[in-house]
């Protein structure tokens, strides 16, 4: 079974956290509590394969900034949260996309992406930019 390691970037308070929950547990989170670093593992079937996503879901204020480089570094796919206040744009967005699942389609980039020239294989699965 094929690993994606996924990383979800932000500045805080804009839902990160509850964006990652919602995900992998099914919970709606409503109480703003900042996280330093959260790591959460969920098995899924994704283009007709089991996948595991481990998903690391960071820390979104200024004091935990220098950690960046090291989940930049080790993360295939990386979801960007930023807080839309303007709800006309993100109905048109969810009527474009005709979904609201971001991780499944961070697997899928990564999937298309070909392996990066001279980075070894590890696990039947390359470093992947």
């Amino acid at each position: 079974m094929r690993e994606y390691k996924l990383v979800v970037l932000a500045s805080g308070g804009v839902g990160k956290s509850a964006l990652t929950v919602q995900f992998v547990q099914g919970i709606c989170v409503e109480k703003y509590d900042p996280t330093i670093e959260d790591s959460y593992r969920k098995q899924v079937e994704a283009d007709a394969q089991q996948c595991m996503l481990e998903i690391l879901d960071t820390a979104g204020r200024e004091q935990f900034t220098a950690m960046r480089d090291l989940y930049m570094k080790n993360g295939q796919g990386f979801a960007l949260v930023y807080s839309v206040t303007a709800q006309p744009e993100r109905e048109q967005i969810l009527r474009v996309k005709d979904t609201d699942d971001i991780f499944y389609d961070l697997v899928r980039q990564i999937n298309r992406k070909p392996p990066v020239p001279g980075k070894t294989c590890k696990k039947s699965s390359c470093q992947l930019l």
